[in-house]
């Protein structure tokens, strides 16, 4: 089989740490799950081993860029890379632009289009980008898998697939449900596993983090290790992050999702939606805080001494202030608490300017606050757009120059005269 690429030499190592063994174990699983007690109990042993090494571990997740509108969602495994970078160990960043080509199908329940190297370019760099948000860019490596994906000849898949069965992968519940229901499985769906297990064994890494739905792909990274004599990396898997809904997963297309870009107002605004029983969960997950820290604010609130609205609002303010500053967070948590508790109209908000009295849905979809007249129409039934503090009922409700718009619970718009 064709030789694996040599990693190159990582960026510069980070001071290591003095945190003993037990102390990155409990921050490096807090929030982890494997589905089952005993992998997560053999994933625990064996990272203990690796530890007490003492060296840099070579840790990794790789991360499709089938989409440019990364959410809290994709976060988490950054998050968990960000601990190990922290702890002093080697991160590398790794953008599927060969496994893109085929697409995850860990979650789905039907088969998904590829998309073009062309598209999954573009897409990777602003994935790279977006990361450093959370993840030191001076000690990421970033690497591409198509640097060797794509050099496998025929022989070297031939004899990657030979180490898997057929019924292995129709035990995946998606897959599994697929089949039964006489839904098309395709062959390249297979693949992707197999794909994504090759990486562990071109990384040769120690470490790789995924989303609990790829605990068979990461295990499957472990079996192609065993066969190229290389020691088996411990997997790091963890939960899938529900939605502002507080039940479906964090979509975009459900329209439940918090994105990484959305403006600080927007995002706190968001945020302080997402149902009580899922707050601690997104303190875990997706900010900087410590287990200890999260501990004392779940301590608080079964005793009483915290509000479950007073943790929402620090949880508001931990993710605003992790994506952009404190202050930008403070102001975040200051327009919320205006516009939306004390039912104020904001002094500043976003302006678009008319030359004479328009239709609301025009309006709303030529400013881009609503896609469609379809949608604007429905915002409407809800009772959810009001102009100058009165609630309509018309979805064509004429509104002219000096106008104030109120979209949903965090969405403005002042009608200003046109200028030449």
């Amino acid at each position: 089989m064709t030789t694996p690429e040599k990693t190159p030499t990582p960026p510069p190592e980070a001071p290591r740490t003095m945190a003993s063994i037990d102390q990155q174990i409990e921050v490096i699983f807090s929030g982890v799950d494997f589905g089952d007690d005993r992998t997560e109990v053999t994933m625990e042993r064996e990272l203990r081993e690796l530890l007490a090494e003492d060296r840099p571990l070579k840790v990794y997740a790789g991360f499709d860029p089938t989409s440019v509108d990364l959410h809290l969602g994709h976060t988490m495994p950054m998050r968990k890379l960000r601990q190990f970078q922290d702890f002093g160990h080697e991160i590398t960043f790794v953008v599927g632009n060969f496994t893109g080509l085929v697409g995850d199908p860990s979650d789905k329940a039907k088969g998904r289009p590829m998309l073009t190297p062309e598209v999954l370019a573009a897409n990777g760099q602003t994935y790279a980008d977006q990361a450093f948000r959370i993840l030191d860019g001076e000690r990421t490596a970033i690497r591409y898998n198509a640097d060797w994906l794509s050099k496998l000849t025929f022989a070297d898949v031939v004899n990657l697939c030979s180490k898997f069965t057929v019924a292995q992968f129709l035990e995946r519940d998606n897959f599994a449900k697929r089949w039964q229901n006489h839904d098309a499985v395709y062959l390249s769906e297979f693949m992707y596993a197999i794909m994504q297990a090759y990486d562990a064994v071109a990384l040769e890494t120690d470490v790789q983090i995924g989303g609990s739905d790829q605990l068979f792909n990461l295990m499957a990274g472990r079996t192609l290790q065993r066969d190229a004599g290389q020691r088996p990396q411990v997997v790091v898997t963890l939960p899938i992050l529900v939605g502002t809904d507080g039940h479906e997963r964090m979509s975009k297309s459900t329209g439940n999702s918090i994105g990484i870009n959305d403006a600080p107002n927007d995002m706190y605004g968001k945020v302080m939606s997402v149902p009580d029983s899922a707050t601690l969960d997104f303190f875990t997950l997706v900010t900087p805080l410590s287990p200890s820290e999260v501990g004392d604010i779940r301590d608080a609130l079964e005793g009483g001494s915290l509000s479950p609205m007073d943790a929402k609002k620090r949880l508001a303010k931990e993710i605003v202030a992790a994506f952009y500053d404190a202050d930008q967070a403070t102001g975040a948590q200051a327009y919320f608490e205006s516009t939306i508790q004390r039912q104020e109209t904001p002094d500043e908000m976003p302006e678009f300017a008319i030359d004479e009295p328009q239709p609301i849905n025009r309006v709303l979809t030529d400013a881009s606050l609503a896609a469609s007249g379809g949608e604007v129409r429905r915002l409407v039934k809800q009772g959810a757009v009001s102009v100058n503090e009165q609630r309509i009922s018309d979805f064509t409700h004429e509104v002219k120059q000096g106008d104030e718009i109120r979209v949903g619970r965090h969405k403005f718009l002042r009608l200003t005269p046109r200028t030449e």
